[in-house]
């Protein structure tokens, strides 16, 4: 889904690059991505694993309907949930995003992935008038509780699974 040119090792290169030089870096991927196989997603965990990102993303693959991966299947929750479980023991310390995407293929979508090991919450921060120029899938939830706007709806969502919700910059934390 990269351009030609642009290729994984330099990609992988620079996210090194940009960790040594002491910027946070965060990297991850779509679950069930068109031609994805079990051995890319292995692949994944293990460069997950060396380059030792301050965040990692990973929800399920949405398909876009003005992309060349329209007519793909969307990626699997359960799946997700587990590989969020297995990042959360491969990195302690990371933060790892329960996703819109996850929202969007379950209602409890992002509830399962702070229970499976996710510990952020980003909210929508765009204005709601320019929201739909930024789906990145179709069908993006937008249901005003994952915006800004919309605090106290997602406070309580997360106090309904026994955790709080922490208004903080979300700086990485190396211990």
């Amino acid at each position: 889904m990269h351009p030609k040119n642009l290729l994984l090792k330099n990609r992988k290169q620079c996210l090194y690059e940009l960790k040594e030089i002491g910027f946070q870096v965060g990297t991850g991927f779509m679950v069930g991505s068109p031609f994805q196989t079990i051995h890319h997603i292995a692949e994944d965990l293990e460069f997950i694993k060396a380059l030792s990102p301050h965040m990692v993303g990973i929800g399920p693959f949405i398909p876009h309907h003005d992309t060349q991966f329209s007519t793909f299947p969307a990626g699997n929750l359960e799946l997700t949930l587990f590989l969020i479980g297995i990042l959360r023991l491969l990195l302690p310390n990371a933060l790892i995003p329960a996703t819109t995407a996850l929202g969007t293929i379950d209602p409890n979508g992002r509830e399962k992935g702070i229970l499976s090991g996710a510990n952020v919450v980003m909210p929508n921060l765009s204005p709601v008038g320019v929201r739909k120029k930024y789906d990145l899938y179709d069908n993006k939830i937008c249901t005003g509780e994952e915006a800004a706007e919309c605090r106290m709806c997602l406070q309580n969502r997360i106090n309904k699974i026994g955790y709080q919700l922490v208004v903080d910059r979300g700086d990485f934390c190396n211990g």
